[in-house]
C-alpha cells in the first residue's frame, strides 16, 4: 500500500492526540512492528520493534518525564514532531523543559524509523532530504 500525503497528514493528527494523552494503545496501532528509533545516522543503538519503542515510553512516564506536542511538520513520508519534554515533578520549573524534535519516517500507512533531534534546524535539515 503506496503512502499518500493525505494518509500522512492524517497519521500526523493522530501521532500528536496519541502522544498528547499518552495513549500508548493508541501509538502502537501507528507504529510498524519493526519501527526502529534511535540517534540520527546510528542504526545499531536505540530501539528495533514497536515493543521496545512503547517500553522506553512507558519508563519515561514511570519516571515522571511528560511532553507535550508543540508542532507536527509533514513533508512527504515523513513527519516532524516537535516536543517540549519536562519532569513532572509537581511544580512548576520552565527551565526543566527542553524541546526535542522526533522526525518520523512513513511507510505503509505506518511509523517504520524514529530519529530524535535535540536541534530544530539538524531535524528540519532531514525533514526535507
Amino acid at each position: 500500500m503506496a503512502t499518500n500525503q493525505t494518509d500522512v497528514q492524517r497519521l500526523a493528527g493522530q501521532v500528536r492526540v496519541a502522544l498528547e494523552t499518552a495513549d500508548l494503545d493508541a501509538y502502537r496501532e501507528l507504529l510498524d512492528p519493526a519501527v526502529s528509533w534511535g540517534p540520527p545516522d546510528d542504526q545499531v543503538s536505540g530501539c528495533h520493534n514497536r515493543d521496545q519503542v512503547l517500553a522506553w515510553y512507558r519508563q519515561g512516564r514511570a519516571n515522571g518525564v511528560r511532553a507535550d506536542v508543540v508542532e507536527t511538520v509533514v513533508d512527504r513520508d515523513r513527519i516532524l514532531v516537535g516536543l517540549k519534554v519536562r519532569q513532572d515533578s509537581g511544580g512548576v520549573d520552565p527551565s526543566a523543559e527542553h524541546d526535542r524534535w522526533q522526525l518520523l519516517t512513513v511507510v505503509d500507512g505506518r511509523i517504520k524509523d524514529i530519529r530524535g533531534f535535540d536541534d530544530r534546524d539538524e531535524a528540519i535539515e532531514r525533514l526535507h532530504r
